[in-house]
């Protein structure tokens, strides 16, 4: 098996899809076939999908309304780039690692981490919430394009554990921007898992923006070709399609669980809102722009295409509706819930064994909390 390489520039925003773009659901909800990209999904399979991309969009739109209101110090939202993470997400297996950066929520949800964890780490009261090792679903990495080394050393190791290409192979899945792939860290990633042929994944999300630098100011071509110069195939993926985002991630971890080496996939998408919640996109780019793309809003399409192939009426679609809600109420409340950790706490887990200076701090700073103690009373 292969990964087949595309060619060609970025299709124009409203346009329909150019020929390097693997799309299998049209925004307008048709169903297309790929040759290189068979998919075969039962109703219940695609309307589960939905119910992933609506919930997801709630999480996510829960906590923007918590960072607004002062219970999270930032939120990085994936307003538009739920079809990427799910359909990525849902291919998966339970062996493979996962490699997030801090914007990954979707994902997490298809590794079952509670989203209240998530937001724990923005609001400010855990180091991360979560037990990698549970869910196989790494740390957030903050540091721009760091955890693709993570990744690839990992990969290597499963390589080295001599799994490849029996029942209990896995492989690994890095995730970034656009803007990480002018990144030191991202090309030396590329370098080691291209020359060792680690089992690795590597899937961006080219949300078009780089906080406020567009595209064209992160690079002259199109990034999945920059896989040919490492000597591993890529391959461009419409990121607003659910359907083909599953497809595209399947065969490229297919490809890393037998032996076959990386591949690098580029999920063309949409940042529809800010970077962050401390971002003002409207100072950098147009609104015209963002319209355009709500056309090809990836619920929508989905959607689209369970009405006009009747596998959802109206109750349904109302009932998930429904589900969200009461899933974003549940999430406010337990965010709000979360205890305040202890001011020690902070120098707990900083390093894997004690060390002196640390100690020295922590001894301090106990002092200084007790001061306050001796002076009330």
């Amino acid at each position: 098996m292969t990964i087949d390489s595309a060619r060609g520039a970025p299709p124009g925003v409203g346009q329909d899809a150019s020929p390097e773009l693997v799309q299998l659901l049209t925004p307008e909800g048709e169903r297309v076939e790929h040759p290189d990209y068979p998919l075969d999904l039962g109703d219940q399979e695609i309307r589960d999908l939905y119910r992933d991309l609506v919930i997801v969009r709630r999480i996510d739109l829960e906590a923007v309304a918590l960072t607004r209101q002062g219970e999270l110090g930032i939120w990085a939202s994936l307003l538009g780039q739920e079809a990427a993470q799910i359909g990525s997400g849902r291919a998966l297996s339970d062996n493979d690692m996962v490699f997030p950066t801090y914007r990954e929520h979707a994902v997490a949800w298809c590794r079952q981490v509670e989203a209240v964890r998530l937001l724990g780490l923005f609001r400010g009261v855990n180091h991360s919430g979560w037990d990698p090792a549970e869910h196989n679903f790494h740390l957030y990495t903050i540091v721009i394009g760091s955890q693709t080394l993570h990744a690839t050393g990992y990969a290597m190791g499963i390589q080295r554990d001599g799994v490849l290409g029996t029942p209990n192979a896995a492989a690994t899945i890095a995730y970034f921007g656009d803007g990480a792939t002018s990144q030191g860290d991202v090309n030396e990633a590329f370098v080691y898992a291209s020359v060792f042929n680690a089992p690795i994944v590597f899937f961006c999300q080219n949300n078009q923006w780089a906080i406020s630098e567009p595209l064209e100011r992160q690079s002259r071509v199109p990034l999945y070709q920059r896989a040919n110069g490492f000597g591993f195939p890529g391959v461009r993926v419409d990121g607003n399609d659910v359907f083909a985002c599953m497809a595209v991630t399947r065969k490229a971890l297919e490809a890393a669980r037998s032996g076959q080496g990386p591949t690098l996939i580029e999920a063309y998408t949409y940042r529809m809102g800010a970077h962050t919640t401390t971002d003002d996109p409207t100072r950098y780019r147009l609104a015209a722009e963002l319209e355009a793309w709500k056309l090809k809003d990836p619920i929508e399409r989905v959607k689209a295409y369970l009405v006009k192939n009747q596998l959802a009426s109206t109750d349904y679609f109302e009932e998930i509706d429904t589900e969200a809600k009461q899933i974003g109420k549940d999430l406010r409340k337990a965010c709000l819930e979360l205890p305040d950790p202890q001011p020690l706490a902070m120098f707990e887990n900083v390093y894997a064994e004690p060390h002196p200076l640390i100690t020295e701090e922590q001894e301090q700073f106990a002092a200084y909390l007790a001061s306050f103690e001796e002076a009330s009373s």
